[in-house]
């Protein structure tokens, strides 16, 4: 059996009942912090441009584009536009393996499909557990090769979303390995450009869309090379730099033992890049546990296992350059003694007190004691000028399923997040009530109709 195969007839004939209740509730606050990522990036250019161009093409009214009143178009183009509007504002989920944010594409692709088709809550929740794990576990075979190469972690995001819409398209297992195999023959994307750009929102589009286009294709009889993931130049050897027999086996090892969702899914709970998440919550730490002000600092050391060098660009201009410098989010975390939403503000981003800060910060050298037990963490010392020191360590970042994810968390993250798309409080209680509820919705339309509720802009 192919690769393909072996996954699609694992992940095609998985029931909700063979679901571990925890995977159903993650999937749920996916969705929700994928919907709040979604409305601040409302604000952005690169997302209404994509919007404006779903529009300009009109077709047939499948689907809603989030927050944009009574605007509908083809189940792909909801699908691209959301994803976009969620990855743009640099606010959404990771799996922390790779930072691979499989939750965009997988929630817009799946609220796209169950609009036009009228799915219930709980197709969709397990479509999402379902998308999340063959996205995980494709990913994981071209890690970390994939980055040295070059390459963004949307190669892994497509597989979600052609996955997710499999399962509500209702795909036969054969369909659906030829689903992942047209989605692994279709997917680009640079992380150099994603990196400096915002390029990186555009490549969440293109997993959507892409996912979207390979599932309805194969659908239809559409055939590739069943063995692409695995043979000789296939997509483990071309983008993982991993002979065939070596991702195979990480791809399909003990399938139905665990789920990645469970395991290695994070929730953003704090805007930016999310290897720099656990830097900036062990600064403010640092900072809070000696009361240290500023003016006090005399050097910030950033430790963790494989940082030889500080990344990104040093002094951030804009949101990009934020979400990419580890610097600014250790710099951020001991000025204010925390790390929240408003460190993704214009004025934050620009703040003096925190870009003095910056050019104290530094490299040291990687731990050694209980290294194994750093997931995308860090260690972060504060020096001050009279000789003090302070130091505090955080292995993975608050909101990974690895600690326990609090519906708490992310229901202050919805609430925080979505009156920038301007909705109203009582809509905004509201469909975090569905969401909580997903799993009973006959019809998902009740919370897309809601996210239909802003000015339109």
């Amino acid at each position: 059996m192919t690769v393909a195969s072996q996954l699609a007839d694992f992940l095609a004939g998985v029931s909700v009942a063979d679901l571990p209740p925890q995977s159903i509730d993650h999937a749920a606050m996916l969705i929700a912090s994928t919907i709040a990522s979604a409305a601040a990036g409302t604000q952005l250019e690169s997302a209404r441009i994509i919007r404006d161009l779903a529009r300009e093409r009109g077709g047939k009214p499948d689907a809603s584009l989030w927050f944009a009143a009574d605007a509908r178009v083809p189940i792909a183009d909801a699908a691209q536009a959301n994803a976009v509007l969620s990855d743009a504002a640099a606010s959404d989920d990771s799996d922390l393996r790779n930072i691979v944010h499989a939750g965009t594409p997988l929630t817009a692709v799946s609220l796209a499909i169950a609009e036009r088709d009228g799915c219930g809550g709980e197709a969709v929740l397990a479509a999402i557990v379902c998308g999340y794990e063959a996205a995980g576990r494709i990913s994981e075979a071209i890690t970390p090769g994939f980055r040295a190469r070059g390459f963004h972690g949307c190669h892994g995001a497509v597989f979600a979303a052609s996955v997710a819409a499999s399962r509500l398209l209702r795909l036969d297992a054969a369909q659906v390995a030829q689903a992942i195999a047209l989605s692994a023959t279709s997917i680009g994307g640079l992380a150099a450009a994603a990196d400096t750009s915002v390029a990186r929102e555009y490549h969440a589009g293109l997993a959507a869309m892409l996912g979207v286009n390979a599932t309805l294709a194969a659908r239809r009889g559409y055939r590739c090379e069943a063995r692409v993931l695995e043979m000789p130049g296939g997509f483990f050897e071309a983008f993982g730099g991993v002979d065939g027999a070596t991702g195979a086996a990480t791809a399909t090892h003990q399938l139905g033992e665990s789920w990645d969702i469970c395991t290695d899914m994070a929730i953003k709970l704090v805007p930016g890049g999310h290897p720099y998440h656990a830097i900036a919550e062990a600064a403010a730490n640092a900072a809070r546990q000696g009361n240290v002000a500023a003016a006090d600092v005399a050097s910030i050391v950033i430790a963790r296992p494989g940082m030889t060098k500080l990344s990104g660009p040093l002094h951030p201009a804009d949101l990009i350059d934020m979400a990419h410098s580890p610097a600014y989010f250790a710099a951020a975390g001991v000025a204010d003694h925390a790390f929240s939403w408003e460190h993704a503000s214009a004025a934050k981003i620009a703040d003096p007190v925190i870009h003095a800060l910056i050019d104290r910060v530094r490299v040291g050298p990687p731990p050694v004691q209980d290294a194994e037990r750093y997931r995308q963490g860090a260690t972060v010392t504060i020096a001050t000028h009279d000789g003090r020191s302070f130091s505090n360590t955080v292995f993975a970042p608050k909101g990974a399923a690895a600690l326990g994810i609090d519906w708490r968390d992310v229901d202050a993250k919805y609430r925080t997040l979505v009156p920038a798309a301007g909705v109203r409080v009582p809509e905004i209680e509201a469909s975090l009530a569905l969401i909580h509820d997903f799993r009973q919705l006959a019809d998902v339309t009740a919370l897309t109709r809601s996210l239909r509720m802003s000015d339109g802009t």
